[in-house]
């Protein structure tokens, strides 16, 4: 169980402290449970979850856990997915942002990067699930590493690649 003050991964909300654990002081729900009243740290608003239940939740990666994936990620390869038409590639990438594993994440944002440069320099579209999925992906990595960090997440991307080798992009 969670204590106030915790920094926890919330389902799709991403980054969020736990503010206090009670029953909320809002109409129609189940007095009889305890909830977390958590606060995302990337959007305004409150969160009323269960502490029992079933949506994902973790402990944010620390500091050392941060960097030593920051270290492993030029090794960490695009992976192409096996389905090519859109409703197949949805599904891959829904199942892979919901893992909520930033090794994951990672690698789901090398795969729509090269995606990406591969479309533009062939004089395609770029993908609209592509970027999509880039977007949560990064938006989820990068906040979460931020927190690790202790830093801005706009300020993360900038950092990987300061730490990183210089011929390494994510």
């Amino acid at each position: 169980m969670y204590v106030a003050g915790d920094l926890i991964v919330y389902g799709g909300e991403g980054v969020c402290r736990v503010d206090e654990i009670g029953i909320p002081p809002i109409s129609g729900i189940d007095r009889s449970r305890q909830y977390y009243i958590l606060s995302p740290l990337y959007r305004s608003g409150k969160v009323f979850t269960p502490v029992d239940t079933s949506v994902y939740m973790r402990p944010v990666i620390d500091r050392a856990e941060a960097m030593a994936l920051i270290r492993h990620m030029p090794e960490m390869k695009p992976e192409v997915p096996a389905h090519q038409n859109a409703r197949e590639l949805k599904e891959y990438y829904q199942a892979t942002v919901s893992t909520y594993v930033c090794e994951d994440l990672v690698k789901l944002i090398k795969t729509a990067y090269t995606k990406r440069k591969r479309a533009l320099e062939t004089g395609r579209k770029v993908s609209q699930i592509d970027e999509r999925y880039l977007k949560r992906a990064e938006e989820q990595l990068y906040g979460e590493l931020a927190v690790a960090l202790d830093m801005e997440r706009e300020d993360v991307p900038g950092y990987i690649k300061e730490t990183i080798a210089p011929a390494a992009t994510l």
